[in-house]
């Protein structure tokens, strides 16, 4: 009876962790497309600065009272913030628990042999993250609360824009964070179709390329609204 129990229970803990192990991987692949979503949304936002500053403010208005009057004030816009807050935990959660569970069931040789075939984006997503996080937090006290901006709470949107990005330490601050986050978003769409199980020899070339030129388009349109501030295309 020990022995019978004792084999149920090897069979059963192999397919446990692999059923936490998948519910991790739909967390991370999930809040990650929310990610990506907004990511292109924003992107898409703060290219209307070449419209002017009449045409920002505005769309910085619609922003932040979209849903009214059927919902008072700003509360579509905070219940998105909730949810891109939601959705940055669970994608941390998801990948700090997924790359524990695989150190725990690799030898260690076999993390030794890898660890020379990681790419460079791989052994930095780690760094790469916080210093993202660390940048999103700078960003929303600068642009979007203006605690730390020369305008203050009182300027308006172009004009927080104007001051954040015509200081060279800042826009290269931001230029660096997009870099690293540019990084993390090509090797993750490449990690994730390798995780899943959806690559092959042929299609891996496929998804790297186009992985990376999603990642090379969205970096260098974050880049361009800050750089053309800095050397006076937006004034």
């Amino acid at each position: 009876m020990v022995t019978v129990t004792t084999q149920s229970g090897q069979r059963r803990a192999p397919k446990a962790a692999k059923t936490s192990s998948v519910f991790k991987k739909v967390v991370m692949a999930v809040s990650g497309i929310i990610l990506v979503l907004y990511l292109i949304a924003h992107m898409i936002g703060n290219l209307k600065a070449f419209s002017g500053r009449e045409d920002f403010n505005h769309y910085s208005e619609w922003l932040r009272t979209i849903g009214n009057p059927a919902l008072p004030g700003a509360t579509v816009l905070w219940i998105i913030r909730i949810v891109l807050l939601a959705a940055v935990l669970a994608h941390i959660w998801a990948a700090v628990s997924l790359w524990r569970q695989a150190k725990r069931a690799r030898p260690q040789g076999y993390v030794t042999r890898k660890a020379v075939a990681q790419s460079y984006a791989s052994r930095t997503m780690r760094w790469g993250g916080v210093i993202i996080a660390a940048f999103v937090i700078w960003h929303l006290l600068d642009l979007t609360f203006g605690a730390v901006n020369s305008e203050g709470h009182d300027g308006s949107p172009y004009d927080r824009l104007l001051a954040s990005f015509q200081n060279p330490v800042s826009t290269i601050f931001y230029a660096i964070a997009v870099i690293l986050l540019g990084m993390h978003l090509r090797h993750g769409v490449w990690s994730a179709t390798q995780t899943l199980g959806q690559s092959n020899r042929r299609r891996e070339v496929t998804v790297n390329y186009a992985a990376t030129a999603f990642a090379t388009v969205l970096t260098l349109g974050f880049l361009l609204t800050p750089f053309s501030v800095l050397f006076g295309l937006i004034d």
